[in-house]
């Protein structure tokens, strides 16, 4: 089996050559410059979503409205990986009191749906598609939380871009249309997917003008009647009733009794900076684990392309991900001992188990992919931004109520039907969260907001991204092109375990010598497509107060700023 590994391999290394722009400053892998400005700053996964944030920010708008308003226009043109079917996660750092505040705004559980139920129809997990995997959507509630608490315009001037887009249609950028054709198959079985993104037979092609009327009426009814006229008005009964219809369980009562909850950003201190996350039932904390183990080494002295460094990067990720499945999980139902996990005497003790020789096959945990989108906007005064939304995986659920528009989201895929596990199935409870958006503080003060998308990969790149950035030097383009590891088959928090040490999977750039080398300590490697992760970040020199704005070389993103 080790020489398989190893002729597998070697037909990985001989497959790669690295990549260069021909640039004239900065490494040979960036793809562009950092984007400079001093008004305000805006970066999403796709250009007209970046503009219309950026159009709020020039109105007198500040961070908060721009960013609602570029979540709104992304759930429209790139519904691939978001929407108001969706879930949405924010940390806000705010000017004013000069502190963060973090937003847990993801759904619960149908109340009525029980883990019985899943258990008399002989199910050992939870569907991905359908009507069973369908919580309750909380990016609509999220959005209204963020205004009401920090947002100046009004809702009516936030949502109109999107209204108009949605109206008189725009045209689909290239890897959304591949996206959304490769959902066909899956979810144009289901009532309403056809009518709302194939009106002619077909999802639309790249440069093809796309209108959705129903999701334009349906942002009408939101921007003038506020988050009740989605959870408790005609958008509510038309969910409940086309959810009844597809033998769903999610009710009126699930959507009328929603809340989102302000939680406290938890923290920890990587090289003189504080990284921040929120706390469990996301999955934030693994990239906390991450770096308070990685700091125990001499990164910058190991090398980017050493194997050193990617074999002490991808151990210390299994290490994490074993409490990720076992303990990361809706805080209201569990205990969960976030401090601990995060502190630096827990990071001691787990690296014990570590060998720098030799890839791991399984770890214990200790004590005892998807798809979404990330944005983060900065205004003038000082605000900062970073949320992250999305329908799990790819379009959602392919349940498209009639006549609204949008896909809801089935991240109720994410529960475990294992009784006893912290994220086993319960009526009206958050399931684990794959999305995460970040910020980083230095002596107080604001530095960078950050994200990364795509499920597991997310806590991973979150660590490669400050790892680049604070260890190799790169500036803030450079540390989302530069070339990324990925380690899959790490045990899960739906109660899969990892026994065979999974595989990693390089971009290329990374060299020959060092993916021999990877092997012979034991690490299968795989080649994936599409697997990175989006990156969007915006930076603030702490002295001069200029934002420096980066987006991912691998999507349709731009960075944009005044």
């Amino acid at each position: 089996m080790k020489l398989l590994h190893y002729v597998l391999g070697l037909s990985i290394f001989f497959s790669h050559i690295s990549f260069g722009y021909d640039r004239i400053t900065g490494e040979p892998f960036a793809s562009r410059s950092e984007v400079i400005a001093t008004n305000g700053m805006v970066a999403t996964s796709q250009p007209l979503a970046t503009q219309v944030g950026l159009d709020i920010l020039k109105q007198g708008g500040n961070a908060i409205d721009a960013a609602i308003a570029a979540n709104a226009m992304l759930g429209l043109v790139e519904p691939t990986g978001n929407g108001i079917g969706g879930d949405l996660f924010a940390i806000v750092w705010d000017a004013k009191t000069k502190q963060l505040y973090g937003l847990n705004a993801s759904g619960r559980s149908p109340k009525s749906l029980s883990l019985e139920y899943f258990k008399e129809q002989g199910m050992s997990k939870i569907p991905s598609h359908g009507p069973l995997p369908v919580s309750v959507p909380g990016a609509v509630d999220g959005w209204f939380e963020l205004h009401s608490k920090f947002g100046s315009l009004p809702m009516t001037s936030i949502l109109s871009p999107t209204i108009e887009y949605a109206k008189k249609g725009f045209p689909v950028s290239e890897l959304i249309a591949w996206y959304m054709n490769r959902s066909v198959p899956t979810l144009s079985k289901f009532d309403g997917f056809k009518e709302t993104y194939m009106p002619n037979g077909a999802t639309p092609k790249k440069g093809e003008i796309f209108v959705n009327q129903h999701l334009a009426a349906t942002l009408e009814k939101i921007a003038t009647g506020g988050r009740d006229a989605f959870y408790k008005g005609d958008i509510a009964r038309t969910i409940a009733a086309y959810m009844k219809e597809q033998g769903g369980f999610l009710s009126y009562e699930d959507l009328a009794s929603h809340t989102s909850t302000w939680v406290e950003p938890v923290s920890t201190n990587y090289r003189g900076y504080d990284v921040w996350e929120l706390p469990p039932n996301s999955q934030g904390i693994a990239a906390l684990q991450i770096l308070n183990m990685l700091e125990q080494f001499d990164i910058e002295g190991m090398g980017f392309d050493s194997p050193e460094y990617i074999h002490t990067f991808v151990e210390a990720k299994k290490l994490a991900f074993e409490d990720r499945a076992k303990y990361y999980a809706d805080s209201d139902f569990n205990q969960i001992p976030t401090d601990w996990l995060i502190s630096k005497e827990y990071a001691q003790q787990r690296l014990k188990l570590l060998s720098q020789d030799k890839a791991a096959k399984r770890y214990d945990a200790g004590i005892n992919e998807g798809d979404t989108i990330y944005l983060t906007t900065a205004d003038k005064d000082g605000n900062m931004v970073s949320l992250i939304q999305s329908n799990y995986r790819g379009m959602g659920s392919g349940m498209t109520p009639t006549g609204l528009g949008f896909i809801l989201q089935d991240r109720g895929e994410l529960f475990s039907l294992k009784e006893g596990h912290f994220n086993v199935y319960e009526p009206g409870k958050r399931p684990f969260h794959t999305i995460i958006p970040a910020f980083v503080t230095k002596n107080g003060k604001p530095w960078l907001s950050f994200g990364v998308m795509g499920g597991g990969t997310q806590p991973q790149m979150h660590a490669q991204i400050l790892i680049n950035l604070i260890d190799f030097g790169m500036n803030l383009q450079e540390a989302g092109d530069a070339p990324r590891i990925l380690h899959t088959g790490s045990s899960q928090p739906t109660g899969e375990i990892m026994s065979d040490g999974g595989y990693v999977s390089l971009e290329s750039g990374f060299s020959t010598k060092t993916r021999r080398a990877l092997v012979q300590k034991g690490h299968v490697l795989r080649d994936v497509s599409g697997s990175f992760g989006g990156y969007q970040a915006i930076l603030r020199d702490t002295k001069s107060g200029v934002y420096f704005g980066a987006s991912e070389s691998r999507k349709d993103g731009q960075a944009a700023g005044y």
